[in-house]
């Protein structure tokens, strides 16, 4: 007889609001791209400011959270295909980092910007380096401790191996006039990470990223990303 494998149940404590609308273009990992803030609201269960009590010690802090957009039922696959690797090798899952697991579980490392209390929502979390989609639900919270968490001698496996580097940005005036200031930094941030999958590099083919209500789009030739337009998201 098949021993049953006991079940657990998390439960939301908060969801996470930023200008990532689809999964098209979200940064690869999390503290890629510091430039753009994003806030964690907090379910009202969770909103006594005492839970925040010392947090802002901290300068950077690990969520962990739900893959809700890739959530799959059914068996899982003990291998998946890393777009890093072209999509063709396949790789085990505790491999990677890949979002198809048997846990649909995320961890990501952001910055603490700041914590601030709504009148409306209570305790509001302030992150940057996020590379979660916005309205993600997020199940905890823990601060991120240097001298146990950081491991600079560590490998990094095939994770560096395929097109390590950042693009050159090339946003014509009449286009990056139509992006709010505050974000253009972020914005170019970005699009250097190069959102494509590492098997498309097609120098004719033209992208479309969602970023803050607008719909940029884009093509890359080499190592130059040039934005050919931008508009407002329909």
């Amino acid at each position: 007889m098949k021993n049953s494998v006991p079940k657990l149940e998390f439960c939301v404590i908060a969801h996470i609001e930023n200008d990532y609308k689809e999964k098209f273009g979200i940064p690869r990992q999390s503290g890629l791209v510091e430039s753009l803030t994003s806030r964690i609201v907090f379910e009202p269960e969770y909103r006594n400011p005492d839970a925040f009590r010392g947090i802002e010690g901290y300068s950077h802090l690990w969520l962990l959270w739900h893959f809700s957009e890739a959530d799959r039922k059914g068996e899982w696959s003990p291998t998946v295909r890393p777009p890093r690797l072209g999509g063709n090798t396949r790789i085990g899952v505790f491999a990677t980092r890949s979002p198809f697991r048997p846990n649909p579980a995320g961890l990501s490392s952001v910055k603490l910007e700041r914590l601030e209390i709504d009148k409306n929502l209570g305790p509001v979390l302030y992150v940057s380096g996020a590379d979660l989609l916005d309205g993600t639900p997020i199940f905890d919270v823990k601060p991120y401790l240097a001298y146990v968490d950081s491991h600079p001698e560590a490998k990094d496996g095939f994770a560096l191996n395929q097109k390590a580097g950042t693009l050159d940005v090339d946003i014509p005036t009449e286009w990056l006039e139509k992006v709010p200031e505050e974000k253009r930094d972020g914005l170019v941030e970005l699009l250097a990470q190069d959102p494509r999958p590492q098997y498309q590099n097609a120098p004719e083919r033209v992208y479309k990223m969602r970023f803050a209500g607008l719909e940029v789009w884009f093509q890359v030739d080499g190592e130059q990303l040039v934005v050919c337009k931008i508009c407002d998201m329909v």
